[in-house]
């Protein structure tokens, strides 16, 4: 049995962190130095929201812009990963009889994925696969899920979910990097005591009276349910890698859940 990998949510925040260095791009290349190389990289993004439970399955995944109003060096990025068939069939398995579809042609590693991995594994020499958030389902499907996926950990694989905890770019406000809205830390706050304690709780985070503002979407907040759920099948909770604000209405937070040697 391979040592039991750790996983993570990582607060991935504007694409441009794929380029910049800062205090968060620098939290998670030193957190990945506190682990052995994974077999393969699970990573569920914000961006590959749509209606079906599938993953990526291909042996050669593209590198996906998502995205638009970014500098060129950004579309100029590669992040030229391999991918793993042979764990996107192991995902499929250990989450019966929930079904998750493969994906051999459609998606790939877009830049909620390589914007975090080129910094933790910039040499790119980490099989990668994503597994889509199914937009259709409610947040217990996610947490659950991710309890399930809690047995890949055991086998050298390093999940990692990415999104924000607040993202709420109709709020955003230019004039105010590195700060965030009383909602903001209010909401941040609530999500950071739950996850530090009990991540099984955390579907009580849409009973916040802050949550209208911090989620208007569930897309970014979801990756944190599989985390949580994670968290929760381990019976261990999760410890804060960086937290910080940006633009106001961003949340920067990250979370691990450690593994063992």
């Amino acid at each position: 049995m391979s040592e039991m990998m750790p996983a993570a949510f990582i607060g991935h925040g504007s694409p441009m962190n794929a380029l910049e260095q800062s205090r968060y791009t620098v939290s998670w290349s030193m957190f990945a130095t506190t682990f052995s190389k994974p077999h393969a990289v699970l990573v569920i993004s914000a961006h590959w929201y749509v209606n079906i439970t599938a993953v990526t399955a291909m042996p050669v995944p593209r590198t996906i812009h998502d995205f638009y109003g970014f500098p060129q060096p950004l579309f100029d990025v590669e992040y030229p990963a391999p991918g793993d068939p042979e764990l996107a069939q192991r995902i499929a398995d250990v989450v019966e009889p929930t079904y998750v579809g493969l994906d051999h042609d459609s998606w790939g590693i877009d830049h909620g994925a390589w914007s975090v991995l080129v910094h933790m594994f910039p040499l790119a020499d980490v099989p990668v696969v994503q597994l889509s958030i199914n937009a259709e389902l409610p947040f217990d499907y996610h947490f659950n899920l991710g309890a399930k996926l809690h047995a890949l950990r055991s086998e050298g694989v390093f999940i990692v979910g990415s999104g924000n905890v607040v993202h709420n770019l109709r709020l955003i406000d230019w004039r105010a990097p590195g700060e965030g809205t009383d909602w903001a830390h209010r909401f941040d706050d609530d999500v950071r005591e739950i996850m530090t304690s009990d991540a099984s709780n955390l579907g009580t985070a849409s009973s916040r009276r802050d949550y209208g503002l911090a989620v208007p979407t569930p897309d970014h907040f979801l990756p944190l349910a599989y985390v949580a759920g994670l968290s929760a099948a381990a019976q261990t909770p999760t410890t804060t890698i960086i937290d910080g604000y940006e633009m106001g209405s961003l949340s920067m937070t990250a979370y691990a859940l450690a593994g063992s040697r």
